[in-house]
């Protein structure tokens, strides 16, 4: 089967404009993404699915596959499906452009999913929290799963509530979820295609649009997730630490 990494991005991005083609690394972010992105080795190709002609001219510098995408869609899901439409693709991974420390075996695994359960349409990974003050973040998403690991629920809400404890209990009940999904092609072309659902709504969780659609989205866990970038401080605190890393290896 032919796997695809498509990477959407955005140029104008609320909180931190242009963050996808910030360069104090000497890198663009969305560079280090699309390297890291090509280290996994299932995927035959990486590609990104960009909304602005400036992005596309940056990733020519650095050799990448590029496709010109509506600046109209709502999220990235949609931007990708754009990108990968009339491709041959048979499951498409979707990769933040805004992860630069994306884990490739997690690409690799979250393939791997589609691969071994062809019935499923959908998967997505979660995590352990690494804090219990987490939990209760709403800016943090939370999974609730199955016995055969396929999602129940996603929320901001503290899920599962822990009445014993008022709301959040020991850190090991909780699951954090990773943004980042594998889906069939045409699955992917049906699910976009559908109007956005209540939870979807309420929650502004766009996976809920599948489960209230009653599609499986099947849920690997790994024992640790990537921070994104959503701010000019955490672009910051990434820059230090490529700085760090690189003087280390020139020891």
């Amino acid at each position: 089967m032919k796997i695809v990494v498509c990477i959407p991005a955005r140029y104008a991005s609320t909180r931190f404009p242009a963050k996808v083609l910030a360069q104090d690394t000497g890198k663009y972010l969305i560079q280090h993404t699309w390297e890291q992105a090509r280290k996994a080795k299932l995927p035959q190709r990486v590609v990104i699915a960009a909304d602005d002609e400036k992005i596309v001219q940056a990733a020519r510098e650095f050799g990448a596959e590029c496709v010109l995408t509506s600046p109209k869609h709502n999220s990235g899901t949609d931007r990708i499906a754009e990108a990968v439409g009339r491709s041959d693709a048979d499951i498409v991974v979707n990769v933040q452009g805004d992860e630069p420390r994306i884990d490739p075996d997690h690409i690799d695994y979250l393939a791997r999913l589609l691969l071994d359960s062809p019935d499923a349409p959908m998967a997505t990974l979660a995590a352990p929290f690494a804090a219990r003050e987490q939990v209760s973040d709403p800016n943090v998403v939370k999974v609730v799963v199955d016995a055969s690991g396929r999602a129940i629920y996603f929320s901001r809400s503290v899920i599962p509530y822990d009445r014993d404890r008022a709301g959040v209990g020991d850190a090991s009940h909780y699951l954090r979820h990773i943004g980042i999904y594998a889906y069939r092609r045409d699955f992917l072309l049906r699910i976009t295609s559908l109007p956005q659902t209540p939870l979807e709504k309420l929650e502004k969780l766009e996976q809920l649009r599948a489960i209230e659609h009653g599609c499986t989205i099947l849920v690997g866990k790994v024992e640790r997730t990537c921070e994104g970038i959503d701010t000019p401080e955490q672009y910051a605190a990434f820059v230090k630490a490529q700085t760090i890393e690189e003087r280390e290896g020139q020891l």
